[in-house]
C-alpha cells in the first residue's frame, strides 16, 4: 500500500478519492448518477465547446499558445475517435464531459490537459453542449419539414382536380378539393415550422463562461466564446445561465403540437382509408397474424399514438423544473432523455408522414361516392341570397327543402321545381343548376377557398415557404 486509503468504488480519474472524498461511491450510486449512456450524443458539441474555451483561456493568459495548441490537437484526436466509433468509454466516465477530458488527458498528459477546465464548470459546460445540440437538431428538423411540405405540394398539384366530401362534426358538410383538404394540414405544419424558427434565437445564446453559477474568475471573453461557437449572443445572468432549460421545454412543447397536427392528419387518413377513399402504400401498412385479408394502416396509427407520449414528455419536464431552487441541480440531468427522444420521434414521424403522403393513392370514384346532394343545401340557400333574399331567411327555406326530401325519402336534388316553388315561389328554373359539385367548389373563390385557382395559390405559397427551410 502507498499510504492512500483503499476505495471500494470508482470515482473516475477526474473525481477520485484524495480530494473532497475519502472513498469511492456505491456502485449502484455510480450507475444511478452517470449520464454517459445518453449524453454521449453530445460528444461533438462538447469538443467544440472545449476547443473554444481553450482559445478563450489562452487570450487571458491561463494557457500559453503552445499549451493551447497541444490541447486543441488532443481534442481533435478525441473527435476523430468518436467519429470513427473507436472511442472507448471507461468506468468512471460519468458523463460526456468527464469522458472527453479523461481521454484528452491520456493523450496529452495531465500537466497540460488538467488546465483545460480552469474556471469552467460542468454546469455551464452542459448548458453549452445542450444549446449547441438542440440548435443543430432544430435546424435539421426544419429541413425535414421542408421535405414534407414540398412532397405534399407536389402531391396536391397532381391531384388538384379530385373532389371529396368535406366534414364538420364528422358529418357531411360541403364539397371541397382533395388538394384543399391536404393543404389544410400543411397550413398547420407551416405554422409549426414558423414557430420552430422562432425558438432558435432564444436557444442560440452562449452560457459558457458562467462557471458553476457566479461567473468566470479569470475574465474570459464570453462574446469571443459566443462568436467562436456560432451563438447569436451571450446569456445575461450567470446564475440563470446554468439552470435555464426554457429552450428544452419550448422544444418539447413545440414537438407536442407538431405531433398533434400529424396525429390529426393521420386520423383523417385512417378514416378515408377505411372508406376506401385513399389507399395506403404497402410500405406503410402491415398485415394480421390471423386474418389474411388485413392491410392495417399501422404507420398512421403510430403517428396518432406518438402525440400522447409527446405531451407526456413536455408535462414531465415541466413538473421536474417547477420546484427547483435557483442555480444548477442534478434534477436538470433529466432533461436529456426526453429531449433526445423528442428529436428522434419528430424526425421519424416527419419521415413517415412524408412517405405516406407521397405514396398514397386517392380513389376519385370513392371520394365522389362520399359526396351527397345534401352537401349543396348551403348552395341552395346562396341561390336565393343572390336574388336578394336575406341569408337568415334563405337558411330556413333551404332547411325546409332538406326536411321535405327526408320526409319524402328522396335525395334533395330530385325535388321538382314545383316542389321547391311550393316552399318558396322565388325559386326559378335555373335553381336546378345548383346540384353541381364542381360549380359549388368553384364558387368558393375567396383567398384560402377551395376553388381551383385558390388552391393552386396555397400550393405555390407553401412550396415557396418550404424552400426557405
Amino acid at each position: 500500500m502507498s499510504g492512500k486509503e483503499e476505495v471500494s468504488g470508482a470515482r473516475g480519474g477526474l473525481f477520485g478519492a484524495g480530494g473532497r472524498f475519502k472513498g469511492g461511491t456505491d456502485p449502484i450510486m455510480e450507475k444511478f448518477n452517470e449520464s454517459i449512456g445518453f449524453d454521449k450524443r453530445m460528444w461533438a458539441q462538447d469538443i467544440r465547446g472545449s476547443i473554444a474555451y481553450a482559445k478563450a483561456t489562452t487570450l487571458v493568459g491561463i494557457l500559453t499558445p503552445e499549451e493551447s495548441s497541444t490541447i486543441i490537437s488532443g481534442l481533435e484526436k478525441v473527435h476523430a475517435e468518436w467519429a470513427s466509433d473507436t472511442f472507448v468509454i471507461q468506468p468512471g466516465d460519468e458523463d460526456i464531459h468527464t469522458a472527453n477530458e479523461r481521454r484528452l488527458t491520456e493523450i496529452i498528459g495531465p500537466e497540460v490537459g488538467g488546465k483545460l477546465h480552469t474556471g469552467r464548470s460542468r454546469n455551464d459546460q452542459v448548458a453549452t453542449d445542450t444549446r449547441l445540440w438542440i440548435v443543430d437538431a432544430e435546424r435539421d428538423i426544419l429541413k425535414d419539414i421542408g421535405t414534407l411540405l414540398e412532397g405534399a405540394c407536389e402531391f396536391a398539384t397532381t391531384h388538384i382536380d379530385v373532389l371529396m366530401a368535406g366534414y364538420t362534426h364528422l358529418q357531411p358538410a360541403q364539397p371541397i378539393r382533395f388538394s384543399h383538404w391536404l393543404m389544410s394540414h400543411m397550413a398547420a405544419i407551416t405554422r409549426d415550422a414558423e414557430r420552430l424558427r422562432e425558438l432558435i434565437p432564444r436557444a442560440n445564446m452562449c452560457p459558457l463562461g458562467s462557471g458553476a453559477l457566479a461567473g468566470n474568475a479569470f475574465g474570459v471573453d464570453r462574446e469571443f466564446l459566443a462568436k467562436e461557437l456560432g451563438f447569436d449572443g451571450v446569456t445575461s445572468n450567470s446564475i440563470d445561465s446554468v439552470c435555464d432549460r426554457d429552450f428544452v421545454v419550448e422544444f418539447l412543447m413545440w414537438h407536442s403540437l407538431l405531433l398533434t397536427h400529424l396525429s390529426q392528419l393521420a386520423e383523417d387518413l385512417i378514416i378515408n382509408n377505411m372508406l376506401k377513399c385513399v389507399e395506403m402504400d404497402d410500405a406503410y401498412a402491415t398485415g394480421s397474424s390471423l386474418m389474411p385479408q388485413k392491410k392495417n394502416p399501422d404507420a398512421l396509427e403510430l403517428l396518432r399514438g406518438k402525440a400522447g407520449v409527446a405531451l407526456g414528455r413536455s408535462v414531465g419536464l415541466m413538473a421536474t423544473l417547477k420546484g427547483l431552487p435557483r442555480a444548477y441541480n442534478k434534477d436538470l440531468q433529466e432533461d436529456k432523455v426526453p429531449l433526445f427522444d423528442a428529436v428522434d420521434t419528430v424526425k421519424d414521424c416527419l419521415a413517415i408522414a412524408t412517405g405516406v403522403i407521397v405514396t398514397m393513392k386517392p380513389n376519385p370514384k370513392m371520394l365522389m361516392k362520399a359526396l351527397c346532394p345534401e352537401m349543396l343545401a348551403t348552395d341552395l340557400a346562396d341561390y336565393l341570397v343572390r336574388k336578394g333574399v336575406p341569408f337568415r331567411e334563405t337558411h330556413h327555406i333551404s332547411g325546409a327543402c332538406v326536411r321535405l326530401a327526408e320526409e319524402s325519402g328522396v335525395s334533395i336534388d330530385t325535388l321538382t321545381l314545383e316542389q321547391l316553388q311550393n316552399i318558396d315561389a322565388r325559386f326559378e328554373a335555373d335553381v336546378l343548376n345548383v346540384w353541381n359539385y364542381e360549380v359549388s367548389v368553384e364558387r368558393k373563390s375567396s383567398i384560402g377557398g377551395t376553388a381551383k385557382a385558390r388552391v393552386v395559390e396555397q400550393i405555390k405559397k407553401c412550396s415557396a415557404f418550404a424552400k426557405t427551410l
